[in-house]
């Protein structure tokens, strides 16, 4: 006889009597329970046994099984079977484990699965220590929950986690520089946050805490949202339209014509625009900055238009501008969307408002004739909450064109 493995288990008869195919759904039965810390005690039921099956079963027991067109089995009388015939002194259990292998309790497989997370999660955690203003985010059920949907696993997560810390104690970067050289720089290899890539969603999502940026998608606004930490993907698709800046030769000439100009994100990483005045103003659509130019040209002061949701180059213009000391003045359109973008803009560089108050559009909107109404999801508007409520009570949209006149009058005071 040969001798029998640790735990006093014969394998040579194990195999014979509880390994046959026909009883593995006995055996998936039982490693389930073990699992579960469940006790093997109790009939098991299989619907539907074939004849196979029901044979298996009457070798193990000795006896046939009762008739009926389910099989019941109960595992107190296999445990029996295997510690009186000497196949398995330790019972049921033990017989088992030697069949299948070690049997891990899911209680632990999920503590230690926790426990792998939290450590694959640990660079982020030590990242939000040392910059508190990303603690919320580093340390958010949203982020852990991104980075194991990214990861998949926690082997993965590791390498993910440590290397968008590694980016984000990088960022802001001033002056803004390539995304690629970035990339080069500090991951060593120029494509480590190309699109779709695992560790650029969540280098992404890092940046939205960083600076404010609004959330999003498609590619416009990807480039703008890296532009945001001053990391360049495109520099010439981002534009930004003004009037009267200066601080180079061709915005001087531009500046002494009173003619609009197209300034590029590439155009603003490398030159300071500045105002003559110390009040810019922004609006929204560029029919006001047609306007302005045709109305007083070279005598206009100073005027940044969005175009909609500000782009890269247009925060990066306003930033300069305003960490050169200018204050900065903003009117939009008096509907959902205009709200939407003022506060887009307010979460990334300080303005006041110019005539884009409650009082101002309950003037326009009682004054004007046949406004289309409010469409759109509702937005809060912070720098006067009583302009929200307004535009609820009320139900109109005031496009920025219906308030020109005003707009221009006050372009033409500025300089008196």
């Amino acid at each position: 006889m040969s001798p029998l493995p640790s735990g006093g288990v014969d394998l040579d008869r194990l195999r014979r009597l509880l390994g046959a195919p026909d009883l593995a759904w006995l055996v998936e039965r039982v490693r389930r329970r073990l699992e579960r810390e469940q006790p093997l005690t109790g009939p098991v039921a299989l619907a539907a046994p074939t004849e196979a099956q029901r044979s298996a079963v009457e070798r193990l027991l000795g006896r046939a099984p009762r008739a009926g067109r389910s099989l019941t089995v109960r595992l107190d009388a296999v445990d029996e079977v295997l510690r009186r015939s000497g196949i398995s002194p330790e019972g049921l259990a033990v017989a088992v484990a030697a069949l299948t292998g070690p049997v891990t309790p899911l209680r632990r497989i999920r503590q230690d699965e926790s426990h792998a997370w939290q450590a694959a999660c640990r660079p982020l955690r030590v990242l939000g220590h040392d910059l508190p203003h990303l603690a919320d985010w580093a340390g958010g059920p949203r982020t852990e929950s991104l980075v194991r949907r990214l990861a998949r696993t926690p082997e993965a997560a590791g390498s993910l986690t440590a290397d968008t810390a590694r980016v984000l104690r990088e960022l802001p970067a001033e002056p803004a520089v390539s995304l690629p050289a970035f990339a080069a720089r500090v991951l060593s290899s120029a494509h480590a946050l190309d699109d779709g890539t695992p560790l650029a969603t969540l280098v992404l999502s890092g940046i939205r805490a960083l600076t404010g940026f609004p959330d999003g998608g498609g590619a416009a606004w990807r480039r703008d949202a890296w532009a945001s930490a001053g990391l360049l993907r495109d520099e010439l698709s981002s534009t930004v339209l003004t009037l009267n800046l200066r601080g180079t030769p061709a915005l001087d000439w531009m500046a002494e014509a009173g003619e609009p100009c197209v300034l590029t994100l590439r155009q603003l990483a490398r030159l300071r625009p500045r105002a003559a005045a110390p009040v810019v103003r922004i609006c929204e659509n560029p029919a006001v900055l047609a306007a302005a130019a045709d109305a007083h040209g070279a005598d206009c002061p100073p005027l940044v238009c969005l175009q909609g949701q500000p782009s890269a180059a247009a925060l990066t213009l306003l930033r300069h501008l305003h960490d050169s000391g200018a204050t900065l003045l903003y009117h939009g359109d008096f509907d959902w969307g205009g709200l939407r973008i003022a506060n887009a803009l307010l979460n990334q560089v300080p303005w006041r408002p110019w005539r884009y108050m409650a009082t101002d559009y309950r003037a326009l909107a009682i004054a004007a004739a046949q406004l289309p109404p409010l469409t759109g999801a509702s937005a809060e508007s912070p720098w006067d909450p009583e302009l929200a409520r307004a535009l609820g009570e009320l139900g109109v949209r005031v496009e920025e064109e219906v308030a020109l006149a005003a707009l221009l009058a006050d372009l033409g005071d500025q300089w008196r």
